[in-house]
Order: C-alpha cells, then sequence, then structure tokens
C-alpha cells in the first residue's frame, strides 16, 4: 500500500495544508519513517503525532513541519496545537472507520504539516489542521481525485498562490484576435477592451513584432497576463532560434511559414513541442499545404489556412482543404 492525500483548510496565516503518505511498516512508506525519525534535520525535526504525552495515535504517524523552524515559539506551534490535532484526525479516522481498524498496527503515516512563521492563534491552529488532516486521510484512502476529475479541471484550475492562468487551446472554436498595428500604446488600447475568455486568442502581429520585437509579448502579458498570446513570427529559417527567442519571452505558440524549407519547419515544431507550447504552421502562399503536411513527421497543433491582406480580392481562403488538412 502507498497512499498519498493533501488538503488545504482555513485562511489566514493559520491556514493549514496537509500532504501525507500511508503504508505498510515494512514497505518504502516505513522505511522512510524510520529514516525520518534516525535522521533529524535542522529546523524539520520529525515528531510523533500524540494524543497528550505518552499516548501516540495508531497507525503511527509523524508530524514533519514543511516551514523550517527558527525559534522556539514556531516549535511551540508544532508540538503543541499542529501536533494535537494531526493525532486526534488520525484517531477519530480510525474510529469512523476511514482506516480500518486491522490495519492500524500495519500502517504508519508521514504527514507534511505547514504552519505559517506568523500563526498566532492556537485555536484556529488546531482546528483546520484537524479538518485538513482527517480531509486528506480520507482522500488518500479514496485514490481521490479520480483521473477523470484531474482531466476534467485541469485547464480551468487556478492555484491560489499564482496570479494568472495559463491557457491551453483544449475547448474549441476560438476568436483570434490579430494586433496587426504599429502602435504599441493603440494595441494596449485595444487589448485592454477585449473580453476576458478563454475563447479569445492574442496574436501578436508580424508588423508588430518586426517594430518592437518579441519583447512586446512581455509588455502585453501586463495587461492580458491570462490571455493565449500567438507569436505571428511566420518564421522562414533558423527555426529553434526564432521559437526559443519568443519562448522566453512567454509566448504560448509561434508561427512558423510554410513556406519555410521543410527542415525548418520540422524543426520548428520539435522544439515548440519540446519547450511545451504551440506551433502554428501559416499555410499562406502555399500552393500544396497538404503536401506540407505529409512531409512532417510531427505535426503541428495548429495550421493556418488564409489568404493575405494584400489578396484579399484575388484569392479563396482555402478553406476548401479543410476536411482534407483535418484528415493530413
Amino acid at each position: 500500500m502507498y497512499l498519498v492525500g493533501e488538503a488545504l483548510v482555513g485562511e489566514g496565516d493559520e491556514v493549514a495544508h496537509i500532504d501525507l503518505i500511508i503504508g505498510e511498516k515494512d514497505g518504502p512508506v516505513g522505511q522512510a519513517f524510520a529514516s525520518a525519525l534516525s535522521k533529524p534535520t535542522v529546523g524539520h525535526t520529525p515528531l510523533l503525532a500524540v494524543l497528550r504525552p505518552n499516548l501516540p495515535c495508531k497507525p503511527f504517524t509523524i508530524v514533519v513541519p514543511k516551514v523550517t523552524v527558527q525559534n522556539m515559539e514556531q516549535a511551540g506551534r508544532i508540538f503543541g496545537p499542529a501536533q494535537a490535532a494531526v493525532a486526534k484526525a488520525v484517531a477519530d479516522a480510525v474510529e469512523e472507520g476511514t482506516i480500518p481498524r486491522d490495519l492500524v498496527e500495519k500502517l504508519v503515516i508521514i504527514c507534511g504539516v505547514f504552519v505559517h512563521p506568523k500563526a498566532k492563534d492556537s485555536r484556529r491552529i488546531y482546528h483546520y489542521n484537524y479538518g485538513a488532516t482527517k480531509l486528506a486521510i480520507k482522500r488518500a484512502m479514496e485514490g481521490y481525485p479520480p483521473l477523470e476529475k484531474i482531466l476534467s479541471e485541469k485547464e480551468r484550475a487556478k492555484h491560489p498562490l499564482v496570479d494568472f492562468r495559463a491557457p491551453k487551446l483544449w475547448m474549441p472554436p476560438y476568436l483570434q484576435v490579430a494586433l496587426d498595428l504599429t502602435d504599441l500604446e493603440a494595441v494596449k488600447r485595444v487589448v485592454a477592451q477585449i473580453p476576458k475568455s478563454d475563447r479569445v486568442i492574442l496574436e501578436v502581429g508580424t508588423p508588430l513584432l518586426k517594430k518592437y520585437g518579441v519583447r512586446v509579448i512581455r509588455d502585453l502579458r501586463e495587461i492580458a497576463k491570462d490571455s493565449f498570446i500567438v507569436a505571428d513570427l511566420k518564421t522562414l529559417d533558423v527555426g529553434q532560434v526564432e521559437v526559443d527567442i519568443a519562448y522566453e519571452e512567454t509566448a504560448d505558440a509561434v508561427v512558423v511559414s510554410g513556406l519555410a524549407p521543410i527542415e525548418t519547419v520540422r524543426r520548428f515544431i520539435h522544439e515548440a513541442k519540446r519547450l511545451g507550447i504551440y506551433a502554428y504552421v501559416d499555410m499562406m502562399g502555399v500552393k500544396d499545404p497538404l503536401e506540407v503536411l505529409w512531409s512532417l513527421e510531427e505535426p503541428p497543433e495548429v495550421v493556418i489556412l488564409h489568404r493575405g491582406i494584400d489578396e484579399e480580392e484575388s484569392r479563396t481562403p482555402g478553406w476548401d482543404l479543410l476536411g482534407k488538412v483535418k484528415e493530413a
């Protein structure tokens, strides 16, 4: 048995964040348990969870401070309300059947406890750590979260300590707004008025990139930190280098021209995928987009079929190829 549970409960400086592992004494968790007790580290000394002196809970549980303990006042919060809360939560989990009674002598628990250095209220420290430990144990025993929940929420979730979201293209259709103006202040005014939506993509157009460089992406992040931003590089050579430069400026996607040598396109796509961003191939001016796609070992995430601004009266957008491109 190797079970993992996590829970965040409470608010303010007394907030509790529990990470725990449950496993057999004669397995890897038991070995880690013994090693932690026999090899304490400065500021993170593990201690047995006890209901009171001389009365540890079962399964035997060690409390490991996740924040470095720097003075006796902080140590008192760990050895006092936090330790007691964890022990009581474990004992109650056994009494309530969350941990089967026939396993209490076979299992051990390693419990990482977060107590903020500024935490003062002992009652709230106890209250929150008790609730978080019980919830983490329940989640561990039930195998929470199920994979389906992770996959369904991974794009919607926002971490409370991160002040932005890093969107992905997971639920089409999307509206892509091309920022082809060359006046940065005008572009910022436009971006500021665009509704905040997961369905809106910001394309930093080629003229804007040529005037200001890819650094302009960082400038736009100041007012569109949650937006999916595409750097319309229209790369024709040194694909890997241009991907790296745009990546460093936090572009979510980069565009290579389908007119580039096929080896450039391949390296461009490979580098984008290696870095975890999207590769677009722009087929503007390409006579046979399908031939380009069939020549690639790794397909791009997005293929752009459109006509250039200078060709709007003389060419069709190429949408007749949509079905075949999807098949390719």
